[in-house]
């Protein structure tokens, strides 16, 4: 079917606006938050209802035509780069909030809906939804599902996985199947968690039931600046062996520390190494007892500095500045490379090091911001797109940090998804056996691979060659990941 003729088929049943073909409405759709990678789609498709959408996924079964899902675009890792040949299928008008129901302490809603949108209609019953990204006032809930995204709480609260309870999901045949339930517990097999972080690979989420959390009666966030960046990482292991689960903990670096307070002017250190952000919620006297319990614990572990929140305002200026650490960056750089690894709390000093270590050797600035008490890193690359050869100089810095991660024995995502951005460190992560179980997953939900094709997870070409590279650089300790 050529693009007119599917442009003539969508609009039969889409208004003619919801129906992009021309280069420059198609531009805007070209990138994620990873706008290092650009694709112009085909065309884009902004259907407003569940039966556009699965009416949208029959034709495009009917023809053979690739689709990519897409939210609020604000995703790090490449997973909603259109195809060429494809729709772009935009859920941005899918954004009513169904139902909420304060007993049950559940909300169900469309997948655009903003992350933030549901924590300020559920207000008024003193409940709020858990998972906070620092895109929250942008990002969408499918979006957050497709990536199984955290947030500086998500320590204590969980991930997306932990905070919904049924999807409602359309097949690429069109076919809406239900998936989770109201309960607990549901029988068969988790195909909630295995939807949960798919990144829209096995099918079209339209309906999402999240779990509600009742507001905590107090919060107040403990502020400690460190000399020595061991010293903030000995703190954070310090305090969760004390038995403490913070509501968040989070750390930066002096880097990030001085874009930050020249862009918020949140109160930081400007003189410290690393700053720890440490958070405690509940009742009042709870809250108290935390708080000194950190305090002490942090000052014990080499704090040069302990700033308490003394009200709500202060308290939400300290977590501004870190939410803000990715605008402040593109405030001191051109353009940034944001990687996302997650490894083991004790290693932490460790990769810390060898990214200075790195950053040194490619010439490139990297700011460290994280969530310390995860081990979920997120270091920003800071390079300049108009130098030639410098995009793939921050490539290649990036993909040895996902390499430090592995070898720490953590992970190459913590809550970002694979995208297009990670494909050749899945080849390290996973063995062969391992990556044709992901493969055969696909094949059952998506025979025909229709749905976000090329992402996620690599070839079984792709991971023999890179196997081939590194055999023949076995004798350096991380080799650089080639672009395919």
């Amino acid at each position: 079917m050529s693009r007119s003729e599917l442009v003539s088929k969508l609009r039969s049943f889409l208004p003619r606006d919801a129906v992009l073909y021309e280069t420059e409405d198609l531009k805007p759709y070209e990138c994620d938050g990873l706008s290092a990678y650009r694709q112009t789609p085909m065309i884009v498709a902004l259907p407003q209802t569940e039966e556009e959408v699965a009416k949208i996924l029959q034709i495009c079964h009917a023809t053979q035509i690739p689709v990519v899902a897409r939210g609020a675009g604000t995703g790090l890792s490449g997973g909603a780069l259109p195809h060429n040949e494809g729709i772009l299928l935009s859920l941005a008008k899918l954004k009513r909030i169904l139902e909420i129901d304060p007993i049950a302490r559940t909300a169900r809603v469309q997948p655009g809906v903003r992350n933030l949108a549901i924590s300020e209609a559920v207000a008024p019953y003193s409940l709020y939804y858990a998972p906070d990204p620092s895109s929250q006032i942008a990002c969408t809930i499918g979006g957050n599902v497709a990536e199984n995204s955290g947030g500086v709480h998500c320590l204590k609260y969980g991930l997306t996985v932990h905070n919904i309870l049924k999807l409602r999901v359309l097949t690429m045949e069109g076919q809406a199947i239900e998936i989770g339930s109201s309960a607990l517990d549901s029988p068969g097999y988790d195909l909630l968690a295995l939807m949960t972080g798919s990144e829209g690979m096995l099918g079209i989420i339209t309906e999402i039931t999240v779990k509600l959390t009742p507001k905590p009666e107090k919060a107040q966030l403990v502020m400690a600046a460190f000399n020595d960046i061991q010293k903030a990482a000995d703190a954070v292991a310090n305090i969760i062996s004390a038995g403490i689960i913070p509501a968040g903990m989070e750390m930066m670096d002096k880097i990030t520390i001085h874009a930050v307070e020249d862009f918020l002017h949140a109160g930081y250190d400007l003189d410290a190494a690393a700053i720890l952000l440490c958070e405690a919620d509940g009742m009042t006297e709870e809250v108290a007892d935390e708080i000194q319990k950190i305090s002490t614990i942090m000052q014990e572990s080499g704090a040069i500095k302990i700033s308490i929140s003394r009200n709500e305002t202060e308290r939400l200026c300290f977590w501004a500045g870190r939410k803000a650490a990715f605008p402040a960056a593109g405030r001191v750089s051109p353009d940034y490379y944001c990687m996302d690894g997650t490894i083991p709390r004790k290693r932490l000093a460790q990769v810390l090091h060898d990214i200075e270590t790195l950053s040194a050797e490619y010439g490139l600035r990297c700011m460290n911001v994280f969530h310390a008490g995860d081990g979920n890193l997120h270091p920003l690359i800071l390079y300049d797109a108009n130098q030639p050869g410098e995009l793939e100089k921050t490539e290649a810095f990036g993909a040895r940090i996902l390499e430090i991660c592995i070898e720490a024995g953590g992970t190459i995502t913590g809550e970002h998804g694979v995208g297009i951005e990670k494909l050749d460190q899945m080849c390290l992560q996973f063995k062969s056996a391992e990556r044709n179980l992901f493969h055969a997953i696909k094949h059952a939900f998506d025979p025909a691979g229709l749905l976000n094709p090329g992402k996620a997870i690599p070839s079984l070409h792709r991971c023999a060659e890179l196997g081939a590279m590194h055999v023949h650089r076995s004798e350096n300790k991380f080799p650089t990941i080639p672009r395919f």
